[in-house]
């Protein structure tokens, strides 16, 4: 007897690995539509036999098993789209306590799971019983083809609906913490630098090719993103962003990937990364030059695929996303230093837009104080109309190291501490300036001097190591070689 099992058993996975997941599926002749992967659990091997080569011409793929033991397993790395469990396995069961246990163990697996009972005819209450405690449906036993296959197209179109509404739910939450966590976007430039820039990103309109955005900090990297977005045909489709440099490390591919319940201690339930969210979308990656090297080979290779794996599954997913970038680096100074991919450069740069600096803009820095003043006036209800010719000239004459952000912060202050129509000169304060002059007796060395401004930017920062860089204009992984080489 355990002989014959295990002629039977081997049988079934020579079928399996053979013939179930082939790419040309709708090749074959069938008015049927395909039911997606399919799990058989069930103690009769003659009944894993007659359904597995009844159903092959209709699944993407099947995988079977004898006893629920190895439910767990199939759950987690075959994530079937529909489960055809019987009720009863154990010899002489006839309770299907079995059955329900089951089926509470793939709902808690999957709380979306479509779970099909096979049942005897004298089980029609228990499996009524099922589907009130979350089934989707029961055949019975011995089935009728035709019903047997309405019963999973059925099945199928509902595992379609659940996941569809899931990740738009996964959509809203993104989005919402987008939309919550961002300011009210402005572009507005009269300067020729400007409109460069937006006669390129008109031309930019009806493509979909990926772009990299060059530029400091401040410069509105993220508002062109938003306006090429808007001008794409993928405009009404998910915008998803997800600031690399702020996120850590061994966070990076739950955050784009996404993870299957139970990948990591806090992964109490499967959640789409942010790559699946942005399916059929923009997915804008910024500070891409803040990206570690092993991460950028994970990006390049879901990029080259179009396809992603949740950690916790072997899974493929499709993805079809188009990809904004933005970087302040110099990206091809990282490229030359071995810190950035060369070939993942030329994946994300297929256009190269690049944001001139506030200080370049010339009365670009006028029209958008006046704007930022309009609305901080009507914010804090000022009775403000602009500016005293001093203080424009003031304006202009600053650096702006800090770029619009820095500009839409200070006249922000300006309204709020100052009084009267007009804001003067001295309601405009700069920040320091980050070049002071030593102590011309002070003679230190060249290693000295790179602990202290290592130290100080380190001290500046919090220990953020992100921002020590910035501080220093140096990239994250020049930072980390420093600290090694001087033992900090």
């Amino acid at each position: 007897m355990h002989a014959q099992h295990m002629d039977i058993i081997l049988i079934f996975a020579r079928t399996r690995d053979v013939g179930l997941c082939r790419p040309c599926l709708h090749e074959k002749k069938t008015d049927m539509e395909q039911f997606g992967k399919i799990l058989i659990v069930d103690d009769n091997e003659d009944v894993l036999f007659a359904l597995n080569l009844l159903l092959e011409p209709y699944a993407e793929k099947i995988k079977v098993a004898v006893t629920p033991d190895r439910i767990e397993h199939f759950m987690t790395t075959f994530r079937p789209d529909i489960i055809l469990l019987d009720m009863n396995f154990s010899r002489d069961a006839i309770s299907g306590q079995e059955g329900f246990d089951s089926l509470k163990q793939i709902l808690s697996i999957d709380p979306q799971a479509v779970v099909i009972f096979m049942t005897a005819y004298a089980d029609t209450d228990k499996a009524v019983r099922a589907i009130k405690a979350g089934a989707t449906d029961f055949i019975p036993k011995p089935w009728e083809k035709e019903k047997l296959l309405a019963t999973l197209s059925s099945g199928m179109k509902l595992r379609r609906s659940r996941t569809e509404i899931n990740l738009l739910k996964e959509q809203v939450e993104v989005l919402s913490n987008a939309t919550a966590g961002g300011s009210e976007e402005v572009i507005i430039g009269d300067s020729l630098v400007m409109q460069q820039v937006f006669s390129t990103v008109e031309k930019l309109r009806d493509t979909d090719a990926n772009i990299l955005i060059l530029g400091e900090n401040g410069t509105g990297k993220d508002v062109i993103a938003r306006l090429l977005y808007r001008n794409s045909p993928r405009y009404g489709k998910p915008f998803v962003t997800i600031d690399l440099g702020s996120i850590p490390e061994q966070l990076f591919e739950s955050e784009l990937f996404g993870y299957e319940k139970g990948a990591f201690t806090d992964a109490r339930k499967a959640k789409a990364g942010r790559m699946e969210v942005a399916t059929g979308g923009t997915l804008f990656l910024d500070e891409i030059g803040n990206l570690f090297l092993p991460m950028q080979a994970k990006l390049l290779t879901a990029i080259e695929k179009r396809c992603i794996s949740r950690l916790g599954s072997t899974q493929a997913t499709p993805i079809d996303v188009r990809l904004i970038c933005a970087t302040n680096a110099d990206i091809r100074r990282l490229v030359d230093e071995g810190d950035f991919r060369q070939d993942l450069l030329y994946r994300i740069n297929t256009i190269e837009l690049h944001i001139p600096p506030l200080r370049e803009r010339g009365n670009d820095i006028l029209l958008l104080a006046e704007y930022f003043l309009q609305r901080y006036a009507r914010k804090y209800q000022k009775e403000m109309r602009g500016l005293t010719r001093e203080a424009k000239n003031k304006l202009l004459k600053y650096a702006w190291p800090g770029n619009v952000r820095e500009l839409q912060h200070t006249v922000e202050r300006a309204v709020i501490l100052g009084d009267g129509s007009l804001l003067r000169p001295e309601n405009f304060m700069f920040q320091a300036s980050v070049s002071r002059q030593k102590k011309e007796e002070e003679v230190l060395n060249l290693e000295q001097l790179e602990r202290q401004a290592v130290e100080r930017a380190m001290r500046l920062s919090e220990g953020n190591v992100t921002r020590a860089a910035e501080y220093l204009g140096i990239t994250r992984f020049a930072l980390y070689r420093k600290l090694e080489k001087l033992g900090l």
